[in-house]
């Protein structure tokens, strides 16, 4: 007979693992961002004459709400390996240096660092 093994949570205030939550993989649940205008900002300032199918903004869409999740979970294992109840900057560029490759963890810390600068200082 198979037993369930289920994982604790380390975090002290009672708070759910992210990880134990139900999975749904459609990009039109609630919680997942819709980033159509912005992947459409993006391209018309980097190639103003070109523009996208609906489609393949779906499959952006979808790239970066997975992106973001995976991120998200890692960050928040992080956090919890840490026994810490608050996620801080640290744990999210450990997060993006463990998931994405080489130069691109590199720059996507160094771009993020350089977003929340001018986010504090405006």
């Amino acid at each position: 007979m198979a037993r369930s093994i289920t994982k604790k949570n380390k975090c002290s205030r009672g708070h759910r693992s992210p990880i134990s939550k139900k999975k749904s993989h459609s990009s039109t649940d609630f919680g997942h961002r819709n980033y159509s205008l912005y992947i459409n900002r993006v391209l018309k300032e980097v190639v103003p004459q070109r523009g996208i199918s609906s489609r393949t903004l779906d499959v952006m869409n979808t790239l970066i709400n997975d992106i973001f999740e995976r991120i998200s979970m890692e960050a928040c294992s992080l956090m919890c390996f840490r026994n810490r109840c608050t996620l801080t900057p640290e744990d999210i560029q450990k997060a993006v240096y463990l998931l994405l490759p080489g130069k691109l963890a590199k720059y996507a810390v160094a771009f993020g660092s350089e977003a929340v600068q001018r986010y504090v200082h405006s």
